[in-house]
């Protein structure tokens, strides 16, 4: 399935949204997720355990580790869905192509992304080093497709750089969707360079002698190269030094056009948001304000300075 150009599809675990599927017929309804990012994206909803036949309301089940395999099960071993589990989930992520991101529940045996409890086989003690069988598979399949759990979601760094990833890879399936080629490729990458420059200058780098080789590589393969490398650079949230570092990259296009006094104003504003005093908002406000009086359209079209919905003001908390 390709993706529709206009609209945003993320996969969510659907106790999420609010659906009552959870073991006790509850939800974990995410205030986030559907009142707002709700409000730019649309949602797949998924909930494994139904999807495997188990009912609602229905027994706990867990992850508990025989002989080095991890088993999903009551605790006294019944109800084992393990492999209906495991068939699900390879179907279920292999057919999600149209999918800018997903969403996962914390904790689940099914869709924690990280840290769910496992139980030894002895039922005494667990360890937390488990990673959901459905949450597994979506990240094994679609390596390059952003994910995040709910709990994370509540961290303004972690959901801002989840949000930022998710409107990143939508431009990619776009420009994917309307053919590649060589000129696209480059063109997309100058658009994204100081957004990569905030999370990695190594992959700045990188990426940028990755479009310059000189090489026999198939455009699809090269484009394959190319967003892995994207997204394992911005998977990273962006550290305060390097947004200082491409805030002072950016102030170097109006050194020509500003004033002795806006220069300073600008760079003590830069200097604040490195030592924490004001949000980024503060520094890039003012450099979006000297673009409208000094256009330039290569910096207008810098994903940096726009790369999601201002309203999800998710920047004025970094």
């Amino acid at each position: 399935m390709t993706a529709d150009k206009d609209k945003i599809v993320l996969g969510i675990s659907a106790c999420l949204t609010g659906d009552q599927v959870r073991f006790d017929k509850s939800h974990k309804k995410s205030d986030f997720c559907v009142n707002q990012l709700g409000k730019f994206v649309e949602y797949q909803k998924f909930c494994p355990e139904v999807a495997v036949g188990l009912p609602i309301p229905r027994p706990t089940i867990r992850q508990i580790k025989r002989e080095d395999m991890i088993h999903v099960s009551r605790p006294d071993g019944s109800m084992d869905v393990t492999d209906k589990m495991n068939d699900y989930a390879t179907k279920a992520a292999s057919k999600m192509a149209n999918l800018s991101g997903f969403v996962f529940m914390k904790g689940s045996p099914s869709c924690g992304m990280e840290r769910v409890k496992v139980y030894y086989d002895h039922g005494k003690g667990c360890e937390h080093d488990g990673v959901g069988l459905f949450a597994k598979q979506v990240m094994a399949l679609n390596p390059n497709l952003p994910c995040e759990e709910n709990g994370r979601l509540n961290d303004p760094h972690l959901r801002e750089n989840f949000v930022l990833r998710v409107f990143t890879y939508k431009k990619w399936q776009n420009l994917v969707a309307s053919g590649l080629s060589k000129h696209k490729l480059t063109t997309f990458h100058s658009q994204q360079k100081y957004l990569v420059m905030s999370h990695n200058v190594a992959a700045y780098k990188a990426l940028g002698n990755l479009l310059g080789e000189k090489h026999d590589l198939p455009i699809e393969e090269l484009a394959e190269q190319y967003i892995s490398m994207l997204m394992q650079a911005l998977k990273k949230p962006a550290s305060r030094k390097n947004h200082t570092n491409t805030l002072q990259h950016l102030q170097g296009y109006f050194k020509k056009h500003l004033t002795k006094q806006n220069k300073q104003e600008l760079s003590e504003n830069i200097i604040a948001y490195h030592d924490g005093l004001v949000p980024l908002m503060v520094p890039l406000t003012l450099i979006n304000h000297h673009l409208q009086n000094y256009p330039n359209e290569y910096l207008a079209n810098q994903a940096y300075l726009d790369p999601y919905p201002k309203d999800l003001r998710l920047r004025y908390g970094l």
